[in-house]
C-alpha cells in the first residue's frame, strides 16, 4: 500500500505548471479564485494541512500558528520575504519554514532601474500626455528630465537584489554608493565600484538616487524616517522596491507636495495595496502594483523552489531553502 501522500493547501493561484506538478506529487487543495484566504480559511488549513504554501498577502502569525494541528510541519513559503510568517514561533512549535531565495534578484533589480529611469526621466508626466490627447508638439524645453550618467546612486541594502542594482547603474554612468547592515569583502566592492557609508545620515545627504532594498525587520522599520528624509537633497529621487515599511510613507508624501524630494518610484507601500490618496495625486512619482518579481520565468521558479522544498522536507530532509530566525 503506498505511503499516505502530503496534504499541502496552497493560499493563492501559482502558475499552472506548477500546480500540476503540485498535485502530481501531493495532495493538493489549490486556491482557484485567486482571492486571498479569509483569516477563517487559514485557520482551517492550518489544523488540517501537512504543508502551507502562504504568499506575501498572509499573515501567518502567532495567533494563527496557535490554532495549527500537530500534523502541520512546514510553511513553504511561495516567495523570498518572510516578514509575514512568525518565524520564531513557527520554530518554537516545531514547524520548518522554507523561502525562495535568489529567484527574482534580476527581476526586481530591472524593476529599480525602471522606476529610476521612470522619475528621472518623467516618463509617467510623458505617458499621461499621450494618453490624454494632450501633446501639442515637440518643445525644447518641455518635460526635462535629467541624465543617469554621473549621478550618485545609494544603495540602502546591499545584498543580491542591492548588488544586481549597482551593476545596473554602474552601466549608466552612474557612481554607485551604499550601506548595509555589514561592510562587503573588499573584493566585492571593487567589482561592484562601490563606495561603503557606515553612516546612512551620511550617505543619504549625499546622493542624488536612493534605492531601497533591504528587508523589512523590526529595525528597518521606518528606516528612512522623515528625520532621514529630510537630510535628503531637494533634488534627490528615492526608489523602493524592497518592502514599504521600510520608509514612513506620510513623511514622503509631504515632503513631495512640499518638493522637498524631487520624485519617487514605488513598488511597494508601507499599507499593502492601501496607498496614501494623496500620493496618487502627485505627477513627481511613479507608482507601480508590487510589480518588481512579476515574469513569468521567475513566477515558475519560485514555484520550482517551493516543490524542492516541500519534496526534500517530504523525503526527510531538511529543505535547502530552510529559514531560521537568526537569518532575518
Amino acid at each position: 500500500m503506498p505511503d499516505k501522500r502530503l496534504s499541502v493547501v496552497v493560499t493563492r493561484r501559482l502558475p499552472e505548471a506548477v500546480e500540476t506538478r503540485l498535485s502530481e506529487l501531493f495532495d493538493v487543495t489549490l486556491n482557484s479564485d485567486d482571492m486571498e484566504m479569509s483569516r477563517e480559511a487559514l485557520v482551517a488549513a492550518v489544523k488540517t494541512a501537512d504543508v502551507l504554501v502562504p504568499t506575501i498577502t498572509d499573515q501567518i502569525d502567532a495567533p494563527l500558528l496557535a490554532q495549527a494541528g500537530e500534523q502541520l510541519k512546514l510553511i513553504a513559503n511561495f516567495g523570498a520575504g518572510v516578514d509575514h510568517i512568525d518565524v520564531a514561533t513557527a520554530r518554537q512549535r516545531g514547524i520548518l519554514v522554507s523561502n525562495t531565495p535568489g529567484v527574482v534578484t534580476d527581476d526586481t533589480a530591472d524593476m529599480a532601474m525602471a522606476l529610476i529611469l521612470a522619475v528621472t526621466r518623467r516618463i509617467p508626466e510623458g505617458l499621461a500626455v499621450m494618453q490624454k490627447g494632450d501633446w501639442d508638439g515637440w518643445s525644447p524645453t518641455a518635460r526635462l528630465g535629467g541624465r543617469l550618467a554621473g549621478r550618485r546612486l545609494g544603495i540602502l541594502g546591499m545584498g543580491r537584489i542591492g548588488q544586481a542594482v549597482a551593476r545596473r547603474a554602474a552601466a549608466f554612468g552612474c557612481q554607485v554608493h551604499y550601506h548595509n547592515r555589514r561592510r562587503l569583502r573588499p573584493e566585492i566592492e571593487e567589482d561592484l565600484q562601490a563606495t561603503y557609508w557606515e553612516s546612512l545620515d551620511q550617505m543619504v545627504s549625499r546622493v542624488d538616487i536612493l534605492s531601497v532594498n533591504c528587508p523589512h525587520t523590526p529595525s528597518t522599520f521606518h528606516l528612512m524616517n522623515a528625520r532621514r528624509l529630510k537630510l535628503m537633497k531637494p533634488s534627490a529621487v528615492v526608489v523602493n522596491t524592497s518592502r514599504g515599511e521600510v520608509i514612513d510613507e506620510n513623511a514622503l508624501t509631504r515632503m513631495l507636495r512640499a518638493g522637498e524630494i524631487a520624485g519617487a518610484g514605488l513598488d511597494v507601500f508601507e499599507h499593502g495595496h492601501d496607498v496614501n490618496p494623496r500620493l496618487r495625486e502627485l505627477k513627481n512619482v511613479a507608482l507601480l502594483p508590487h510589480m518588481g518579481s512579476a515574469t513569468q520565468e521567475g513566477r515558475v521558479e519560485m514555484g520550482e523552489k517551493v516543490i524542492i522544498n516541500i519534496k526534500t522536507f517530504d523525503d526527510g530532509h531538511r529543505p535547502p531553502d530552510q529559514v531560521v530566525p537568526s537569518m532575518l
